[in-house]
């Protein structure tokens, strides 16, 4: 817990982070680095424009890059994420007007943003829901059953064949890719907007022997849902908000630490967030979503380090990359959480990992927030487990 000190003295509030200053920030100085203390965005569900609303496992708000890009960039500068996951940073990047890139060593990240970035017509949407061939899903795979009903199954086979194969073809559009990316979000979840059974929040795909046990506690049978009907409502409430302008946009599957189709000084700012040490386990959660896609969600290497020293060392070479690609000036807004009962201090090992590297090292913010919606689903009181603050680490490329 840090301690409540004294105001930013004159120099830091006439400085780079004047800003903090608007939010009333309380501030502790460690080793002559000043640490920010506040509500700086909200902790409030679905405050955000409504392409965001697409679930992913330890994602941030989009008010976490907002923040930063509103502050250290101009329209048309790039934006920048290596860890991407269902792409919050290069989408409100596009959103405002910047230049949007993002990587991630998942193939499902750039399934699950690029289509965002540049959204088909609602009705080209449907057009192409009411010609697929929804009555070629007989070969699928019955132990799915405990999460779909026969028939709802059978449209989520004929769908993943179709998409699969005009993906191998090179043929796949626009409007194909649009379809594909609501679809993996309305695979499971705990509501009737969702192809299957209820189940666990969306953004973790339970195992087959889970669902097994929360259909027997439940005393729950798959219902019948409509994947076409699910996939144009859901498109609906996804561009209630528009879409972004014209945007310039790349997207990369690559391990972080080396992203090499990104050219050398091209980045203004990177607004991004590693995995936790071992705490997620992204694989397991994302399982049925890359069968969708046809990965093989055990294949890919995502960084897991159960030691805090590998995990110290992993994002060294990260944070090496991005001195790489980030200009002189820019900044990189690195996000990490307490883990371990905040017995962990994950900003401080960012901050040793920065050492040696071309990077002056301005503030960490500390974003306090508090749990919504998400923490009732798993049983979480507010405060009491999981990641109850963001906690940026701010530096500038010299």
């Amino acid at each position: 817990m840090l301690a409540v000190a004294q105001p930013p003295s004159a120099d830091q509030s006439d400085g780079p982070f004047a800003w903090l200053t608007d939010h009333n920030a309380l501030v502790e100085r460690r080793q002559g680095l000043p640490f920010y203390v506040g509500a700086f965005w909200t902790a409030r569900q679905r405050q955000a424009h409504a392409l965001h609303e697409v679930s992913y496992r330890a994602c941030f708000k989009p008010q976490l890059p907002q923040f930063f890009i509103e502050r250290l960039t101009a329209p048309g500068d790039t934006v920048y994420d290596p860890f991407m996951g269902r792409g919050t940073t290069p989408l409100q990047a596009a959103l405002m007007g910047r230049r949007a890139i993002g990587s991630d060593i998942n193939p499902l990240s750039a399934v699950l943003v690029r289509p965002r970035t540049a959204p088909p017509t609602l009705e080209a949407i449907a057009q192409r829901l009411s010609i697929l061939p929804w009555d070629c899903g007989s070969d699928a795979d019955a132990r799915l059953l405990v999460f779909y009903h026969p028939d709802t199954l059978a449209e989520i086979v004929a769908l993943r064949a179709y998409l699969l194969e005009r993906d191998a073809a090179g043929t796949l559009d626009a409007v194909d890719d649009w379809i594909r990316m609501v679809a993996i979000g309305r695979l499971t979840g705990h509501s009737s907007g969702f192809f299957s059974v209820y189940s666990m929040p969306p953004n973790q795909a339970v195992s087959l022997d889970a669902q097994r046990k929360i259909n027997a506690a439940r005393n729950q049978v798959p219902p019948r849902r409509s994947v076409p009907e699910l996939i144009l409502k859901k498109s609906r409430a996804l561009m209630k908000d528009g879409g972004p302008p014209r945007a310039d946009c790349a997207f990369h599957t690559a391990p972080a630490d080396s992203v090499s189709a990104i050219a050398d000084a091209s980045v203004d700012l990177v607004v991004t967030s590693p995995p936790f040490l071992d705490v997620v386990q992204y694989a397991a959660d994302n399982w049925l979503r890359c069968w969708f896609i046809g990965v093989d969600a055990a294949a890919v290497p995502i960084a897991m380090h159960r030691r805090p020293e590998d995990w110290t060392a992993f994002i060294a070479t990260v944070l090496a990359e991005l001195a790489r690609v980030v200009r002189p000036g820019g900044h990189v807004a690195f996000e990490v959480g307490e883990v371990r009962g905040g017995k962990i201090e994950l900003e401080t090992l960012v901050l040793q990992a920065m050492a040696g590297l071309p990077f002056e090292a301005l503030a960490v913010l500390v974003n306090t927030q508090a749990f919504t919606k998400t923490a009732n689903c798993w049983g979480v009181s507010n405060n009491a487990r999981g990641t109850n603050t963001n906690r940026i680490v701010v530096a500038r490329r010299v």
